[in-house]
């Protein structure tokens, strides 16, 4: 993965509330000595003398005002407003508030126009600006003012849930940005069809132009959910929003899991609307659904809370869909369940990059990560996004850093102020690693800038941490770069590092997909990006290079990038998890983090992005729920903890597969086959695209039976996400099912 870069965003947050309300005539009038208003139900704009325009609720009640407006031009910067001509006009017929604003000397051939209009509790903002030819509208902003707010403005990441109709599953697009105020009693959302809340602050809200060049944003007031004040703000017919109060919607196992869901109107009069719903389990049984039906008002929102039983440990996948008439919208999310378990060993397993997606909060981030057996986390420092290295201890985490910005070439003073900063970092975090930068062996299998990097990043490290007590990494590599790596071993980097780094990535193979190095296919879709015979090719270079250095795949991951072929199915991605961590065991691995915690990225927190794979390689979905990939984390966490990997089995029947461990809960066979091959999603077209089965879809079509011995009377089978079956024996002998998805077992004796 790309390396990321030190920032501190702003984060999400769902929140909850009914919107209530229709529509009701606009009105124009005097609004007090000093303005003029609008209004409308639920809402009212007043103009001061100086442009500014006040926000009121219905009850008269002043909750914001909204100042100047900021242009930005190649030739003239940074432009603001001071002050405007406020007046009364007419949009579409109805009455309007404009605001002709006034500009420096320097930009005075500039003109910006405000024009503001409302409807049932939402107003229109838009700006206009003509007058010069070097115009940067995707630079632009304006200013606000909260009145007594009682919690700090969230950016929000409006998405909507749609699905091709090629088939597939369904999946999550953009759809807007928004921006939470927050009172006691109410709520207000800006909804504007862009924005970056990196160049937003208190003063100015990033206000990116549209395609006309004008700059429009929705202010919807009412206390709802986001997802609700985004179908208002663009007058969907229908909207529909998911979400548990649990954190993460993970249970414990026996507790009635519950579901909200809130269905919206966003047209201009009321309908009938029908919401149905279903839930099912990874095994695909349905357990709970139903309909009901309503007429919602306009602008209105109907929230029901829906439960389903609780599996002892699973998964629950959950899809709500409103419909009336011909116009239909639905959401999902997921449920789950986890047994609890002390975790009493250090492990293996840890968390590439940072802890950066903070919600619903810090102290539910740390829990959760304790509760599923991170004991690394890749990335930690004061001042980083995520969890810092005190509260990580108090949590009983490792914690290493990752940094890079290697400067080639540089003068002797800009490499030396570069390691400097980077070797205070390391040390003032408390780090037990140190990852010098990550994947420069770009382009892969080249083997460029192997010595450059040795001598302008890897050594002045070296030389400042020497004496620290700070275990070095190389950059960690991307994919298992033999070449790159020759070169840096010719250079002399071997000897600087205590541990070998790399990340070996993985296409539509299945993890124990083992291609020789010399027949590795180059290019995005190459099997160069295969899981078990980079790390066996890793392992060769440690045995021949010498030296006694560790193994730590830096970055793993099982990508569900949806609809397409590359990329793992939900199910896939699970069982391709579970199988990943155990060969990490079996092939003598020191430390794997697993990339990353959630869903997105960190510059798009909560975002969406269906054809870009970085947006689908978390354990938490972008909504924070579980995704079936984070049990399966678990379930090799709490399995594999304290094991010691002892053989590989072998059967009769080649194409079976298996490894043993010894472990403190005894001897633990992971079995599974290789009679439908290694190659996954075979029978993909020339495009990417791929219609991905439902995450509770068997997709193994060859099942063999197999007779084994046991060591006593019953079996404990469990699946990748950690689901438990007891099989008794007759005559000491059990029959198990064997498939493409890896199963472990206690009690076999083989």
């Amino acid at each position: 993965m790309p390396e990321v870069s030190r920032r501190t965003l702003l984060q999400a947050a769902a929140l909850t509330g009914p919107l209530i309300g229709a529509a009701s005539a606009l009105t124009a009038a005097p609004a007090r000595a000093d303005g003029l208003s609008i209004s409308a139900d639920g809402i009212a704009l007043v103009a001061e003398a100086d442009g500014s325009i006040v926000v009121r609720d219905g009850s008269g009640t002043d909750r914001l005002r909204i100042g100047h407006f900021m242009i930005k031009d190649s030739v003239l910067g940074q432009q603001r407003t001071f002050g405007g001509t406020p007046s009364l006009t007419t949009v579409d017929g109805q009455p309007a508030l404009q605001v002709v604003y006034k500009m420096s000397a320097s930009a005075s051939a500039v003109t910006v126009r405000g024009t503001f209009t409302v409807a049932a509790r939402r107003a229109g903002l838009k700006w206009e600006v003509s007058g010069s030819a070097t115009l940067t509208p995707a630079g632009y902003m304006f200013s606000r003012t909260l009145i007594g707010n009682t919690a700090p403005e969230k950016y929000v990441p409006a998405t909507a849930w749609t699905k091709d109709a090629r088939g597939g599953v369904p999946y999550e697009v953009n759809a807007g940005s928004l921006y939470q105020e927050t009172w006691a009693d109410t709520r207000a959302y800006f909804r504007l069809w862009s924005s970056r809340p990196a160049f937003t602050n208190a003063t100015w809200m990033h206000a990116p132009a549209g395609e006309d060049g004008a700059t429009q944003v929705e202010l919807v007031l009412g206390d709802m959910r986001p997802g609700a004040a985004n179908a208002v703000a663009t007058a969907a017919p229908l909207g529909v929003d998911v979400w548990s109060d649990q954190p993460f919607g993970l249970y414990e196992p026996g507790a009635a899991l519950a579901v909200n869901a809130q269905v919206v109107n966003g047209g201009a009069a009321a309908k009938p609307v029908s919401l149905t719903w279903w839930a099912r389990d990874f095994n695909g049984a349905v357990l709970g659904g139903g309909r009901l039906d309503r007429t919602v008002e306009p602008s209105g929102a109907w929230t029901e809370a829906l439960t389903v039983p609780a599996p002892s440990q699973g998964i629950v996948f959950v899809e709500v869909k409103a419909a009336s008439g011909g116009e239909e919208a639905f959401a999902r999310t997921n449920l789950a369940t986890l047994k609890p378990h002390a975790y009493q060993s250090e492990g293996i397993f840890g968390i590439s990059n940072y802890t950066w997606l903070l919600v619903p909060d810090k102290e539910q981030v740390g829990r959760l990560m304790q509760k599923i057996g991170v004991k690394w986390v890749r990335i930690a420092y004061d001042g980083a996004p995520g969890i810092p290295p005190a509260e990580l201890d108090a949590l009983g985490i490792g914690h290493n850093v990752q940094l890079g910005g290697v400067i080639y070439n540089g003068t002797a003073e800009q490499v030396a102020a570069w390691a400097d900063d980077r070797a205070r970092i390391a040390r003032e975090s408390g780090a037990t690693y140190f990852e010098v930068a990550n994947e420069l062996n770009q382009p892969w299998m080249s083997g460029q800038k192997a010595a450059e990097y040795v001598r302008d990043g890897l050594k002045p490290i070296h030389d400042r941490l020497k004496d620290s007590g700070i275990k070095l990494m190389n950059c960690g590599l991307g994919g298992m770069d033999y070449r790159w790596t020759a070169n840096f071993h010719a250079a002399g980097g071997w000897d600087l590092i205590d541990a070998f780094a790399f990340h070996p990535g993985r296409g539509n193979f299945t993890a124990d997909y083992a291609p020789p190095p010399e027949e590795w296919e180059q290019g995005s879709n190459g099997s160069y990006w295969n899981f078990l015979g980079s790390l066996r090719k890793a392992r060769q270079t440690l045995d021949e290079y010498g030296g006694d250095k560790e193994l730590w795949l830096t970055e793993a991951y099982a990508c569900t990038r949806p609809n397409a072929w590359w990329n793992d199915t939900i199910r896939q991605a699970a069982e391709n998890t579970l199988l990943q961590l155990a060969l990490c065991l079996s092939e003598g691995v020191d430390g794997v983090n697993w990339y990353q915690p959630h869903d997105s990225t960190i510059h798009h927190p909560q975002e969406a992005d269906p054809n870009n794979a970085e947006y689908h390689h978390g354990l938490l979905n972008r909504d924070t729920s579980i995704k079936p990939t984070l049990l399966a984390f678990a379930t090799a966490t709490r399995h594999l903890e304290g094991a010691t990997f002892k053989r590989r089995l072998t059967f009769a029947d080649p194409d079976l597969k298996g490894l043993l461990f010894d472990t403190p809960r005894g001897k633990l066979a992971v079995l599974w086959s290789r009679k439908d091959g290694y190659i996954l999603n075979r029978d993909h077209g020339e495009d990417q695209w791929y219609p991905h089965p439902e995450a509770w879809e068997d997709h193994w079509p060859t099942k063999t039976r197999l007779s084994l011995k046991t060591s006593g009377q019953t079996v404990r089978e469990i699946d990748c996400i950690g689901q438990e079956r007891t099989i008794t024996a007759t005559g000491r002998r059990v029959r198990v099912t064997l498939d493409g998805a890896p199963r472990l077992y206690y009690g076999l004796e083989l």
